[in-house]
């Protein structure tokens, strides 16, 4: 389920912001865009996020206005002396000169270039990332009330295509029973009347979709109470799809009727369009 949020602290606070952005994703992913001395607490940031979103691919962006009477980036200077020390000793054991290193390459190197917030507390960051989760959980809520009325719309759709094939069967099977009748007319031979019962009843029970519908309405049933759950739902509502799908198939490898076939083409239809509306779901 996708959302966005963006919250940034006082003036008192050098204007410190985190954003957020999450999108659908099988499983939970946490991508962090932090200083390097935050990343002591990366474990954390990483809990905080994983009590608010279950499924998804959140990504995290720390920034914050450099303080003015400070400079925002400062060179470790020990670290490049290190980097300095070893170009020379590279120098030495090679069979011939090497060129004078670039100041750029070495201060491309991790840790050489050093911003002021590394000096800051944790604390205060993690404060605002709570605000941030909050107004980022109310963007998701807000998407998933949205989808739930269209994954409502779906489910109804369905449920009226089953509904109106259910009145129907009688005048099905009466149908299938008079096709068979002309067959076995059409074979112009004396059949018994104990084996003619037998042929239709054999015939009816392979066309009978009773059952395929009874369980794909227990199916839709099922969906139905899972979006009322509070809590993570999509993996479930991922199974009843697939069994929703797997019923839809059956009924329609089973129609003798073109009435059948028409309604099980359509349920294949909606089911599909419920399955990709479920993929944002948590």
């Amino acid at each position: 389920m996708t959302g966005y949020a963006r919250v940034t602290g006082s003036e008192a606070e050098d204007g410190r912001s985190w954003e957020i952005r999450a999108v659908n994703h099988r499983f939970l992913e946490v991508v962090l865009h932090i200083p390097d001395s935050l990343l002591a607490i990366e474990n954390e940031l990483r809990r905080r996020v994983g009590q608010i979103v279950k499924r998804g691919r959140v990504e995290l962006w720390l920034r914050q206005r450099p303080q003015e009477d400070e400079s925002s980036i400062r060179i470790n200077p020990l670290l490049l002396d290190d980097l300095r020390g070893a170009v020379a000793e590279a120098a030495e054991l090679w069979d011939g000169p090497l060129p004078a290193p670039d100041p750029l390459e070495l201060l491309r190197w991790p840790g050489v270039l050093q911003g002021s917030v590394r000096e800051l507390q944790p604390e205060p960051f993690l404060a605002l990332l709570d605000v941030a989760l909050q107004e980022l959980q109310d963007s998701r809520g807000r998407e998933g009330a949205a989808l739930a009325d269209i994954l409502g719309q779906k489910l109804q759709a369905m449920e009226e295509i089953l509904q109106t094939l259910r009145a129907q069967l009688p005048a099905i099977e009466a149908r299938l029973a008079e096709r068979l009748a002309r067959r076995l007319g059409d074979l112009q031979q004396q059949v018994e009347p104990g084996r003619w019962e037998q042929e239709l009843v054999f015939y009816l029970h392979r066309q009978d979709v009773a059952e395929e519908m009874e369980r794909l309405s227990t199916h839709l049933a099922e969906i139905r109470q899972v979006l009322q759950r509070d809590e993570a739902i999509g993996r479930r509502l991922d199974f009843l799809v697939q069994e929703c799908n797997r019923e839809a198939n059956t009924l329609g490898s089973k129609a003798g009727d073109q009435q059948v076939s028409q309604a099980a083409i359509e349920l294949k239809v909606l089911i599909e369009q419920l399955r990709e509306q479920i993929q944002n779901v948590e």
